[in-house]
Order: structure tokens, then sequence, then C-alpha cells
């Protein structure tokens, strides 16, 4: 039995994956898939696809078009999600932080260099005219170290999906003092290079019988709050708020002029110091 790994971060996102997963359409052709969670983010995943540690992942399309610059030999096998990613920015709950003005010279901690949220307060940065030569970072790894490192209540940021984060403020461990969205669809399916090179058909299939089941939820996403609110533990009022704002992706064409968006943003921030050719992100089939 072959075995192919798919890593994503274990979030309402990924609700279609899970459905592929738990199908498991390939066993037929002695192929079974596995699920793998990366609770750390893109840039744990763009490492995992550098290291052939996993052989197609869910990654945030400005982590992974910057880790591409930077030599990732994976490709884009598709988008996941066409919409944005709307990131909260948040504070510690008892800190008196309660507005973005706030934060121009308070750390903000991130998942890892190289991640969404890193990259995203380079954004977040620009918009509020911060010098961002001068921002201060502290590394947590994941939901869970931002989490222990808010406990302390010291003036300190963090972005991350805000209905991933919604629970947190609804306990008072996290306060929103606001949103900033990627200004991109949010998520790319990547193959790793042996995969595209040993298995190649087969990442292209799977990604096709995801895109199955993204079509069968965005024709009826009102079926689809519960099972998602069950399994992520969202509030259905959360769920439904946010399925209505989410476009998972249906087919394979992957839009060059995104690429160019996101490498054309990137470089006013100086976070890449040179653009590729959008073919070179993307498998040909």
């Amino acid at each position: 039995m072959e075995k192919i790994s798919i890593t994503g971060v274990p979030e309402h996102f990924n609700f279609p994956w899970q459905q592929l997963v738990a199908a498991q359409p390939f066993l037929d052709s002695d192929v079974q898939l596995v699920w793998e969670n990366e609770s750390r983010g893109s840039g744990a995943m763009n490492r995992a696809l550098r290291e052939g540690n996993t052989d197609l992942a869910i990654v945030l399309t400005e982590s992974f078009v910057k880790d591409k610059i930077e030599g990732n030999p994976g490709k884009i096998i598709g988008f996941h999600v066409d919409s944005p990613l709307e990131w909260g920015i948040h504070v510690p709950a008892k800190s008196d932080l309660t507005q973005v003005s706030d934060l121009k010279n308070v750390p903000f901690l991130v998942s890892r260099m190289g991640s969404g949220s890193h990259l995203m307060t380079y954004l977040l940065a620009q918009k509020e005219g911060w010098d961002a030569g001068e921002m201060d970072f502290e590394i947590t790894g994941n939901l869970d170290g931002a989490i222990k490192a808010f406990k302390k209540n010291s003036p300190k940021a963090f972005l991350w999906e805000k209905y991933t984060t919604k629970p947190l403020v609804d306990k008072g461990l996290f306060r929103r003092i606001g949103e900033i969205p990627t200004p991109w669809p949010c998520f790319v399916m990547v193959a790793s290079e042996n995969m595209l090179k040993e298995n190649k058909t087969l990442a292209l299939q799977i990604r096709d019988a995801v895109y199955a089941i993204n079509l069968s939820i965005m024709k009826d996403k009102e079926a689809h709050v519960k099972p998602i609110s069950d399994r992520y533990q969202l509030e259905l009022a959360d769920v439904k708020e946010w399925i209505s704002q989410t476009n998972w992706t249906t087919n394979s064409e992957v839009s060059k002029a995104h690429l160019v968006k996101t490498m054309e943003i990137l470089g006013d921030l100086k976070l890449i110091h040179k653009k590729i050719s959008p073919e070179a992100f993307v498998v040909t089939e």
C-alpha cells in the first residue's frame, strides 16, 4: 500500500481534505491518503516540502510564493481557497492596548519567520505607515505558543485567522482590536519535488477529487455549517458567518495575475528581492 502524506493546518479551511481522507477514494489503486496536522503553519510546511517530509501541503499563498523564490523545488498544483484570509489583530485581553495604532512599537508574535503571521505584519506596517525595519518579532511556534505568551499580559500583538482565534476571544484570553485581509487568494495546494517526479498524475487526481468536494460544499454551504462547527469546536453562528465569506476553489486554473500581484506586494514590502516567472510556480499538466 502506497501512502501519500498531505499536510495542512488543523483549521476549518481544510474541512474538504478531512472528507477526502475519510473517503479514501484511491484504495482500489492501492493508495492510502494520510493527513498530517501542522499547527506551526505555512513556514513549517514549506520546510517539510523542501525536505521531502510531505507529498502535498496546503500552504498560505504569500508564504509559498516567498519560499519558492528562495529555492523551494515544490510547485503549485492549484489554489484551494479563492477568497482572502481574514487575519485578526490580537492583543492580550487584559493589556492596555485598545487600537491598532497602539501597536507601533509593540513586539509581534509569529509562528516562525517566513510564516503568514510573520509576512502579514509587514503588510499591516505598510498600511499603518510604520517603519517595518524597526519591527520586533518573537517566535512562538504555533497558536498554543501565542496563548502562553499572552498569559503574561505584557504588550504584544499576534496575527492569526480570526475565526480560529474567536473561541480564545470569547474566553477572554485574546482581544481582537482589528482585522487585515490578504489581497490574494489565501491557500495553494503544493506538491513536493519528489511527488511531481514519481506521482504527478496521482497528485492531480487528488487535487481534482478535493475540487469535487469543494464544489459540493459551495453548492450547499448551509448543510456543512454544523459538521464544521462540531469538528473544529467553533460556534454555529461563527461558522455560518465565515462560510458565507469563503470560496473554495473548484477548478484547476491558476491565475498568473494573482501570483504576479503577490510578488509585487511582497517586493514592495522588501520581503523578496527578486521576481520570477509566474509559470515557474505552477506544475505543467
